[in-house]
């Protein structure tokens, strides 16, 4: 498999996942996703539909040859593996919530500083910057 053929394949592996997440966050907005969870459930699904855009906009441009969005995608799919965790223990009201919401806090600040380097070229960038740091506020309340 030839490199621009991978990066291809990538970026429509997540688009793909980007679309489903956002079908699922739309399902569970229109359930009136409720509980002790709800504005952080809402936080990270925003924040894992807006980094899924970002990274597969970053692949393109790294497939393209501009290396200077490595650091970027690299945060964002980062925050992308711990956002989806902290979703799902967040659904579940898990006893883990705190610790891992700290956690996901300084992943998601992370990612915000690491996008904002971009935000004025790339709106994707943008985006995501202002999902993690809506995120990242979130988290703090949850965190112990």
């Amino acid at each position: 498999m030839n490199k621009r053929h991978f990066i291809t394949s990538a970026v429509a592996l997540a688009t793909l996942a980007g679309n489903a997440i956002a079908q699922d966050t739309s399902h569970a907005h229109h359930h009136g996703a409720s509980g002790p969870n709800a504005a952080l459930l809402a936080a990270t699904s925003d924040c894992l539909v807006k980094g899924q855009i970002c990274v597969s906009h970053c692949l393109e441009l790294l497939g393209n040859g501009d290396k200077e969005m490595a650091g970027c995608a690299r945060a964002v799919s980062q925050m992308l593996a711990l956002c989806g965790a902290l979703q799902s223990l967040a659904a579940q009201e898990s006893a883990y919530l705190p610790a891992l919401a700290r956690t996901v806090m300084e992943a998601c600040l992370a990612c915000e500083k690491e996008c904002r380097k971009h935000d004025k070229k790339h709106q994707q960038c943008k985006d995501c910057g202002d999902a993690c740091a809506a995120c990242a506020k979130q988290c703090k309340a949850v965190a112990a």
